[in-house]
């Protein structure tokens, strides 16, 4: 097998010496693993940091987990990869739908790319929305790939996934789609993955159940990031190459007084100063897993009529107590390096204690059992970029994205 440098959407990357183990852990902004520390509670990642590499990169505006997730394993925007949102208008249809059809992904993933080469892959993520995109272009039946959900874990086949009897591998039973076990199965499945398979690269992507619950420095928060800690030592000490990342933060988006969420409804908002129906406002955010966050995100697209006043619309919108910025689809696309096809005429973004919905009656949110928690926008943009190598000398310069990842592990960490 070559092992010839390979030129994936622009960047080159060179094969690993040792595993290279990637994990996007959901929702982790930095404080979750500086406030675990200092309490004491992540002692291999404390000293990881020490010997490695501990730098701070931004996401992927929109803040949402399929943009980042693909905008990581691509090592490119949205603009070329063309993901940009859980959930969109279809120009094309005009209907709304989720956005994990891997017809919406443009570009080969780094990991086809290496498969593609000779080299072996793996992929494991909490959540099945995420895995046929993540997976897309894989040849399951040569052997050297593989990809599954936790979340389906019991559903697994060699046709589809590359394997099969997970459950008898990891010995876990199937965990719930609430719960951080959810997130622990892909870490306990990476583990017998390095000892069984030793694949040159693979990608671990977990959920944010517990950071849409939990503050940083919450018991909540550290029991997560201890399970995390003890799962990091043990791929460390099979000989991976460890580099860690988030697909984006959160923060707290309610009332501190009474802990209800602080909201812009905007299709309300629209519908009262254009006239009902006449604007139409998409939240990316949504999907299937509604209950920790209600679709009630820091971002919204406007679809709106031609002849509509965008500048000055924008100007109103921004008016409006909550709001951070709005701007119109090419301010937008040009600042957020976006597809301006797939985004509405204007995007909303919400500062960093306050959501953006549509209208109160379209958002259950009978399931936030605690205040809300979310992210979606800028504020959420701030992330964690760990190696467990030192970065050679200038490679830490400029301004660090989470989607340099893999540019970094295999092109520039000490050996």
């Amino acid at each position: 097998m070559s092992k010839t440098p390979l030129t994936v959407n622009g960047r080159e990357y060179t094969w690993p010496e040792n595993p290279l183990v990637v994990v996007c852990v959901d929702g982790s902004q930095p404080a979750y693993i500086e406030e675990a520390i200092k309490a004491g509670v992540m002692p291999f990642t404390q000293k990881m940091l020490a010997n490695g590499s501990d730098l701070r990169a931004d996401c992927v505006v929109p803040s949402f987990t399929n943009p980042n997730n693909l905008s990581i394993v691509t090592g490119c925007p949205p603009a070329v990869h063309g993901i940009c949102g859980n959930f969109i208008l279809d120009p094309d249809s005009g209907e709304e739908v989720m956005m994990n059809d891997p017809k919406y992904l443009r570009v080969d993933t780094i990991m086809k790319s290496f498969h593609d080469a000779g080299g072996s892959v793996a992929v494991v993520t909490a959540k099945d929305k995420l895995r046929t995109l993540l997976g897309k272009g894989l040849d399951f039946t040569s052997g050297r790939a593989l990809a599954f959900s936790s979340e389906k874990s019991d559903q697994v086949t060699l046709a589809e996934n590359g394997i099969e009897n997970v459950l008898e591998m990891v010995g876990k039973p199937v965990p719930s789609v609430y719960s951080a076990e959810l997130s622990e199965f892909i870490f306990a499945a990476g583990v017998k993955l390095l000892e069984s398979r030793r694949p040159d690269l693979m990608y671990l992507s977990t959920t944010d159940y517990v950071q849409h619950k939990h503050a940083p420095g919450s018991e909540g928060a550290n029991s997560f990031y201890v399970m995390m800690d003890g799962y990091w030592k043990q791929l460390d000490a099979l000989g991976a190459t460890i580099a860690i990342t988030a697909d984006h933060g959160m923060n707290a988006k309610h009332n501190t007084a009474d802990g209800q969420p602080k909201v812009v409804y905007l299709q309300e908002v629209m519908d009262d100063w254009l006239g009902e129906g006449v604007a139409r406002v998409i939240l990316p955010i949504t999907d299937p897993y509604v209950v920790h966050h209600g679709a009630l995100g820091g971002y919204g697209t406007v679809y709106l009529p031609e002849g509509t006043d965008m500048v000055d619309l924008c100007k109103k919108i921004e008016a409006i107590e909550g709001v951070e910025v709005a701007l119109t689809n090419a301010e937008a696309c040009e600042r957020f390096e976006l597809p301006p096809e797939l985004v509405g005429d204007l995007v909303i973004i919400s500062v960093a204690d306050t959501a953006i919905g549509t209208a109160p009656a379209r958002h259950d949110l009978s399931g936030l059992n605690e205040p809300l928690r979310s992210h979606g926008g800028i504020s959420e943009q701030r992330v964690p970029l760990i190696f467990s190598k030192p970065v050679t000398p200038g490679a830490e310069q400029g301004r660090l994205r989470n989607f340099d990842i893999f540019n970094i592990a295999l092109n520039h960490l000490q050996s």
